[in-house]
């Protein structure tokens, strides 16, 4: 990613500087073992599994060691394991750690005299530029690749791999046979990467940086401009994915993740478009972005684990440090810095914290195999890259010291006082990534975190949907589920001295959150014009109990990952005082106002297995719950808790604090003087990352009224087909790898029926080969979603009115020749599987389905009515694992990825009701 010219000048630095120096020398010393021996190159394509990386024994995670390819030892029981899932778990790791180590070589040879390191990195560069094209294109997770399930994983070997090749094109040390093997596999990447665009993704930024760098390598003006300026390109991503508040709108942990690729792709940019970073807006947006992790991060220098991000991960990891180390060396330092003080103050602090241990990530391998003992965190100990682009010293800055502050367009207000830090969660949920955490609290004082986000677990395992619910936040829900995925906002924020404030507004709930220098006040206010069950769960660190007299008695909330569930029953009227214990301090919360408290068991902290949780519930038009949090050492600061209206009163050793609202503000009257609190704010319009501007028209269709119902016995005897609905055009079409390949190979047609008591469906379906899954198949233990989905088979979609929740079914045949239907309810919705009835058989062209849904018993169909409906088609082909793609009567023209048997409700076309 550098010149000739300038690797002599990066020389130069290093010879001059003692942190370069020894980074190189600890470069040199870590290419020791690729020098001795070429590491084993996989044959297989990764492949993303339940199972694969795992542990059968305890569920501990397999270790990545990139010396062993067929033997994969479990972190936690120290057992190792074979098998063609854990190969294909570790060949996910092992190719990009070979990309890695193939520009790690690369340097070392083009920065210092190093002909063996040359030597390998090309021999690595040779290897995949031989093989690439035999990797197959098929049965991807999300997006086109040879190497990965995944797009962004392609990208990023990408990345590297090109990046090897420029350097050691640059330091005249790439033979012309190798140099075609990496034109070879730059062209096939061009074309699996620029077909595929999504839209405002961490993953996108990955996708546009590889594609900038196969721009630099045929010298490409014009895919370069796509990649960087284009309608998703690096510099669109920056200025809106960031948000003006500096911050990734899909959370922290995938904020440090698309900041790489944005610096990585910015890099590739200065040599064929220059530099991005000579334009200020972009200058000072990057700046923001480098600072926002620092200003949202914990008091232990660890992210708060929002959204899909990971819990309780160091920000002292190197894939982190040398994002600061880059990001500062291409904006510069001093008067000239354009904004990054506060980063080199916030780097410093870093480095000078205790030791974390390492973390294995998908951009970052160059430690393994990884020691997962803490270390101390240092310049030394950075990559290739760092050794590339980080300045020679980090220059002196004053102590970094955090603020209270919001974050305006993520919603997230941070209230600090001393070494307290508490936040309260607003803003747009997050797009994919996004949980049903809004107004969710998080609480750390004293070095404790008593109230965190969890984040998230794997993505196939069946807790996601757990971590991802309200129930596993501390955050409010209404009559018993997780919240809809809508935007909260903020309706005030101000921050004075030792106090701040902020609140939140979602739907009918506003929580207040007010933190002062030994408590911290929250209020949840529900006010409707029926009455609702509210819930408030508290997740706190530590072991409970009730210091308020009373027993616990068994009781009830539906969940299926909710046991052990009990109700507190007090024996004296007041408020309900908690107290927890953990790491030899206490936290004891105040509970104040009517209804009761639970506490139940459920997936814990990620990796501490199950732990116990307590639940405020109460019912009516107007809830108010009031908690009172203070983290004593000695003594107990708060002696008493009172509230009245809207006065609360706060005793404590040195008197009475009398909390209220007031317009605009809040106002503490208190013996060592009044604290006024102000702030009140407007928010900014949420991001929509997925803006359409052009919506398609809304499918429509008529479902005829018969006298006699069908015979569903797969045939057409009964229906009334005079008014078919057809699917057999591209834009029906969600694809994976291949295009749409036409109505002879895969198209429908479909006739509706109805009758006061269901509604009748018969599908005919053109497909050569038909791929039924078998009902006593093993399962594919892939994912989430149902194995069904990869298979042959309807996926059908009613809504009896417009606000309903839909029923919705997966329906597959059973059978060679004709038979039954296997149905199976889609989840979250109010489908049940003895709703429906019917029968297939085969047919010369394909297979037909004849079936019935039944109406609810909530509403009823009548003739000019109208239903909402769609009808999906999936396609499985011989050979593959996972489908290949999918009709959809209402519109496809997109791709069938992670789209599982989920269709949203505003997609669904109208049936209108003839009789």
């Amino acid at each position: 990613m550098v010149t000739a010219d300038e690797l002599a000048a990066r020389r130069s630095d290093i010879a001059g500087s003692g942190d370069l120096s020894g980074l190189l020398a600890g470069l040199v010393a870590r290419a020791g073992p690729v020098l001795e021996r070429l590491p084993h190159i996989p044959e297989e394509k990764a492949l993303l599994s339940k199972d694969g990386g795992v542990c059968p024994a305890d569920g501990g995670a397999l270790v990545f060691d990139p010396w062993s390819p067929r033997a994969h030892r479990c972190l936690r029981c120290g057992t190792s394991h074979t098998g063609a899932r854990h190969d294909g778990h570790w060949a996910r790791f092992q190719h990009l750690w070979l990309a890695e180590r193939a520009a790690h070589l690369a340097t070392l040879a083009a920065l210092s005299d190093a002909p063996a390191a040359a030597a390998r990195a090309a021999e690595i560069l040779a290897a995949y530029g031989e093989r690439y094209l035999r990797y197959p294109n098929r049965d991807n997770v999300l997006g086109p690749g040879r190497l990965f399930f995944s797009t962004y994983l392609e990208s990023i070997w990408l990345c590297n791999y090109l990046a090897a090749a420029v350097l050691l094109r640059e330091a005249g040390c790439l033979a012309e046979s190798v140099a075609r093997g990496v034109t070879q596999v730059a062209d096939e990447a061009a074309n699996l990467l620029g077909e595929f665009d999504e839209w405002f993704s961490n993953r996108q930024i990955w996708n546009n940086a590889a594609l900038t760098a196969i721009a630099v390598w045929f010298e490409d003006d014009e895919l370069a401009q796509r990649a960087l300026v284009g309608h998703t390109g690096l510099v669109p991503q920056l200025a809106r994915g960031f948000g003006e508040d500096g911050m990734w709108h899909e959370g922290e942990n995938y904020h440090l993740f698309a900041l790489r690729g944005w610096l990585t792709g910015a890099g590739w940019a200065r040599h064929i478009a220059g530099d991005l970073l000579a334009e200020p807006k972009v200058a000072a947006r990057l700046a923001v972005a480098l600072r926002a992790p620092a200003g949202s991060a914990l008091p232990d220098f660890t992210y708060p684990a929002r959204k899909d991000s990971r819990f309780g991960v160091s920000l002292a990891q190197p894939a982190y440090l040398e994002l600061w180390e880059v990001g500062i060396a291409r904006l510069g330092t001093g008067d000239g810095g354009r904004g990054t003080g506060e980063v080199v103050s916030w780097l410093q602090a870093l480095y000078r914290s205790k030791g974390a241990p390492a973390e294995l990530m998908e951009s970052y391998l160059h430690d393994a195999p990884i020691d997962y003992l803490p270390r101390p965190p240092s310049r030394v100990t950075l990559s290739w890259w760092s050794l590339l682009e980080m300045l020679p010293e980090l220059p002196a800055a004053p102590e970094w010291s955090p603020r209270s502050e919001l974050f305006a367009s993520q919603g997230l207000a941070v209230l600090r006082s001393r070494d307290r830090y508490a936040s309260l969660e607003c803003g747009p949920a997050g797009g994919g990534h996004g949980h049903a955490d809004r107004l969710h609290l998080t609480f750390y004082a004293d070095g404790v975190p008593w109230l965190c986000d969890f984040g998230t677990v794997s993505y196939v395992a069946r807790e996601l949907f757990w971590y991802r619910s309200t129930l596993a936040h501390n955050a409010p829900r209404i009559d018993g589920r997780s919240q809809p995925g809508e935007a909260a906002t903020y309706d005030a924020f101000d921050a004075r001295d030792d106090w701040a404030w902020a609140r939140g507004r979602f739907g009918d709930v506003t929580r207040t959150v007010v933190a002062g220098p030994a408590y911290l006040v929250d209020l949840v206010e529900f006010a409707a014009r029926e009455d609702h069950l509210i819930e408030l769960p508290w997740h706190f660190t530590g072991e409970a109990s009730v210091e308020s007299p009373g027993t616990w008695v068994s009781d009830d909330l539906p969940d299926e990952f909710v046991t052990a569930v009990e109700r507190f029953e007090p024996t004296a009227p007041g408020p309900i005082v908690l107290v927890l214990q953990a790491d030899g301090r206490r936290l004891r919360a105040h509970l104040v106002g009517g209804g009761a408290l639970l506490r139940a068991e459920g997936p814990g902290r990620p990796g501490a297995g199950r732990e116990k949780f307590f639940l405020r519930r109460a019912r009516g038009r107007s809830v108010r719950m009031l908690t009172v949090l203070e983290s004593v050492a000695d003594e107990t600061p708060v002696r008493a808790v009172r509230a009245q209206g809207d006065l609360i009163e706060v005793e404590t050793a040195r008197g009475v604090d009398r909390h209220a609202p007031q317009p605009g503000g809040w106002n503490v009257e208190r013996p060592g003087g009044p604290v006024r609190l102000g702030g009140r704010r407007k928010p900014p319009a949420p991001f929509e990352p997925l803006l359409e501007t052009d919506r398609p028209t809304r499918a429509s269709g008529s479902a005829l009224r018969v006298d006699v119902p069908p015979a569903l016995d797969g045939t057409q005897a009964g229906f009334d087909c005079s008014e078919p609905l057809t699917l057999d055009i591209e834009d029906q079409y969600r694809r994976s790898e291949e295009p749409y390949p036409g109505p002879d190979e895969c198209s429908a047609v479909a006739c509706v029926n109805w009758t006061d008591d269901a509604l009748y469906l018969a599908v005919d379906v053109t497909k050569p080969d038909v791929v039924f899954r078998a009902p006593d198949a093993p399962p594919l233990l892939l994912d989430n979603e149902p194995d069904d989905i990869h298979s042959d088979g309807l996926q059908v979609y009613l809504q009896e009115h417009e606000a309903g929740t839909p029923f919705a079914f997966l329906i597959v045949p059973v059978g060679a020749d004709r038979g039954s239907l296997r149905v199976r309810a889609v989840e979250g919705s109010a489908g049940r599987p003895e709703m429906v009835r019917g029968a297939w058989q085969r047919t010369p062209a394909g297979y037909r389905v004849t079936l019935a849904i039944a109406f609810s018993d909530e509403a009823r169909a009548h003739p000019g009515g109208t239903l909402g409906f769609d009808l999906i088609v999936n396609e499985m082909l011989p050979g593959r694992v996972r489908r290949a793609g999918q009709l959809v009567w209402s519109g496809g023209n997109s791709w069938v990825w992670l789209r599982g048997d989920r269709q949203p409700p505003a997609r669904f076309g109208v049936l209108d009701l003839i009789g």
